[in-house]
């Protein structure tokens, strides 16, 4: 034994002390997380759970025969991508559906249903098809919260069996085959095309109409102003009738200015006595002077 053997000991069985308690300690112990649970067996046999966060002081978890489960209580989801379903019309119909669920209950979840997460996956498989199955398309694309409300209503009843609450289910993505797309937009396309022909014809006929009225109201107006018009003067001459020198000044200038100058030549003012209008008329006329004379 070397002289060094006690000082080495000395040294390294403080840290062995140490190391064997650390040992018992988690060898007696389970740590438990937040927003999850630890379930204790015993031969296979669920025997206690442990929820409260912290350490806890287990003893008998040292012997071979008890196991432990650890199970979160997280908030998960659940995504199915690319569901294709045929609906109500047999057109195929691609819908992506999230489900985000919890586990309320971990005994249930983990005792009564084997492979929660891929069961779960079923169920909500199995509803979607059943559900969108008796809808067409249009209903599946204006309705995806609706049928979120319930999808979740249908798989309630199984999930609470397994100790599972589903706190959200919508439909995430709409979609068609693409061959489907193109038919449906075709389709959509000559829908809009008859609808514009149609409007136009509409809009053609009531335009026409319009104008009948409107040339029926304009000649009925026109027809009524033409008729006062008449009234007018009558009216007029009854009260220059009154004034006969008045009536006798407007027949004059009535008579003037129906003489077209540029057009005739006219021969007034020629009394019975004197020259007549028609001797006047055959008087030669004088030309005018030249510059040179």
């Amino acid at each position: 034994m070397t002289p060094y053997f006690p000082l080495a000991l000395g040294l390294f069985a403080p840290l062995a002390i140490a190391l064997g308690l650390w040992l018992l300690l988690r060898a007696t112990t389970v740590e438990v997380e937040d927003e999850a649970v630890v379930l204790v067996e015993q031969f296979g046999k669920h025997v206690a759970t442990l929820k409260d966060p912290g350490l806890v002081w287990l003893p008998s978890r040292m012997l071979p025969w008890v196991s432990l489960k650890h199970v979160s209580l997280r908030r998960d989801f659940l995504q199915l991508s690319e569901v294709h379903v045929a609906d109500r019309q047999g057109t195929t119909v691609i819908v992506d559906v999230w489900i985000d669920y919890r586990i309320i209950d971990p005994v249930k979840a983990e005792y009564a249903v084997a492979h929660l997460h891929e069961s779960l996956h079923s169920l909500v498989m199995h509803a979607t098809l059943s559900l969108l199955g008796r809808r067409t398309f249009y209903e599946i694309l204006c309705d995806r919260s609706e049928l979120g409300e319930l999808l979740k209503s249908d798989i309630r009843t199984d999930t609470e069996r397994w100790g599972v609450a589903i706190e959200l289910a919508f439909l995430q993505k709409v979609s068609l085959l693409p061959e489907v797309s193109s038919r449906i937009l075709s389709t959509i396309a000559a829908r809009l095309g008859r609808a514009r022909a149609e409007l136009l014809e509409v809009g053609r006929l009531a335009v026409a109409s319009i104008e009948a009225e409107t040339s029926v109201k304009v000649a009925t107006l026109m027809a009524e102003a033409k008729g006062q018009y008449p009234l007018a003067i009558g009216r007029a001459m009854t009260q220059l009738g009154a004034e006969p020198k008045v009536l006798a000044a407007y027949n004059e200038l009535y008579r003037l200015s129906l003489l077209r100058p540029h057009r005739s030549t006219a021969f007034i003012g020629f009394g019975e006595d004197g020259l007549r209008a028609a001797e006047a008329a055959m008087i030669p006329q004088t030309p005018p002077p030249t510059a040179s004379s």
